[in-house]
């Protein structure tokens, strides 16, 4: 699996981890989906994200894309 595809899993989870959460516990974990969403937005224009970075430093690789030449 590459680092972007892995990325959007993590994020996924995430966001559904902490809407389990803030129904059975406390709706203070939806802080969490927010700044998960807030953190995907500013690497739309950035290009960078600190969950990236860990996952480089964990040997994540990108793929080559499929589609160009």
């Amino acid at each position: 699996m590459d680092i972007h595809r892995t990325l959007r899993g993590i994020a996924g989870f995430m966001v559904l981890l902490s809407l389990l959460l803030a129904v059975v516990y406390s709706n203070w974990w939806l802080l969490l989906t927010a700044f998960v969403g807030v953190n995907l937005f500013q690497s739309a224009f950035s290009d960078s994200c600190p969950m990236m970075w860990v996952l480089k430093r964990l040997g994540f690789k990108t793929m080559p894309d499929s589609c160009s030449t």
